[in-house]
């Protein structure tokens, strides 16, 4: 058996590949970029599991897969397998982690191409943030809806899918039966005793049910676009998001994640999270300087030569 130095684990840790308990074998994380994998892909993680770990596969709960019971000897013959099928390990360190999407491409609640984001920010943000080191890790969720399946309110950096309502109650013509009213699941939209429905925007969370159920097509799309909350984290500590209270467009919601991580690279402590540093730095405050903009101008000065171009 070879002798691994605590360097050398360490050094594989980087690279997703972390000693198990045992002190002997190694789980190897393997990236799924939008939570999906081919047939092609599958068969490979069988392979390699029966050929160089203990046969099991494992299921995160950021949608990746660990190979489990490798021994040392095995890492890069396994390694090499899986890159012929555009597999790889990783998603560990004081960085942008792998991406977290729900099934909102595919899902009849789905208002926003989930995974094709998804793809997008491993592209932009996981991959092309690869080498910079951030105080702590920071993770992105992305949720499709406010069905809220994927907690993206619970990641560092939360992305939801928005799709919210525009309604004169005078074009309202007083159905019977409102279907906007059975349609709405927090009863934002409601009927008053005169019949005429209203649409109470401090309750509205942004599904649009409401749009597509109006009979007389009275109720229209105001926008569609992204929500955000920064600062969430779930763990042996918990903490809230920040929700910013507008809908964003794609390009506009690409500037305020590259927004985020150049300020927490630029101002936050080694070991603190984002929530924490916003609360360090107060909510006001972090949110004047994320809208700004102000730290876009200052982008090669923070990242110096880790910024892959």
């Amino acid at each position: 058996m070879a002798e691994v130095s605590a360097d050398m684990k360490k050094a594989l840790k980087g690279r997703g590949i972390i000693c198990s308990r045992d002190g002997e074998h190694y789980v190897a994380r393997i990236l799924t970029v939008d939570g999906t994998l081919s047939a092609e892909q599958l068969a490979a993680l069988q392979d390699v599991a029966e050929r160089y770990g203990n046969g099991k596969v494992a299921l995160t709960t950021r949608l990746q897969v660990e190979v489990q019971g490798i021994p040392y000897e095995n890492i890069e013959p396994m390694c090499q397998r899986l890159a012929e099928v555009g597999l790889f390990s990783g998603g560990t360190g004081s960085r942008v982690r792998p991406i977290v999407a729900c099934k909102g491409t595919v899902c009849v609640h789905g208002l926003i191409d989930t995974q094709a984001l998804a793809r997008e920010l491993h592209e932009k943000f996981y991959l092309g943030w690869h080498e910079v080191t951030l105080p702590h890790k920071f993770k992105i969720g992305v949720g499709g809806c406010p069905n809220n399946c994927a907690k993206p309110d619970i990641n560092d950096f939360g992305i939801m899918g928005q799709r919210t309502p525009l309604y004169d109650e005078a074009d309202c013509k007083s159905c019977k039966k409102c279907n906007a009213e059975a349609k709405c699941p927090v009863k934002a939209a409601k009927k008053g005793e005169d019949g005429i429905m209203r649409i109470d925007e401090t309750k509205c969370v942004g599904c649009g049910n409401c749009i597509d159920a109006c009979a007389h097509k009275i109720v229209r799309e105001k926008q569609r676009g992204y929500r955000i909350m920064v600062g969430g984290y779930w763990g042996k500590r918990r903490h809230l998001p920040t929700g910013i209270d507008r809908i964003f467009t794609h390009d506009e919601l690409l500037e305020m994640l590259e927004r985020s991580l150049l300020l927490f690279r630029d101002g936050g402590r080694v070991g603190e999270r984002f929530g924490d540093y916003i609360d360090r730095v107060g909510v006001d405050t972090f949110l004047t300087q994320l809208q700004s903009g102000e730290v876009m101008e200052r982008k090669a000065e923070i990242l110096a030569a880790e910024l892959k171009k």
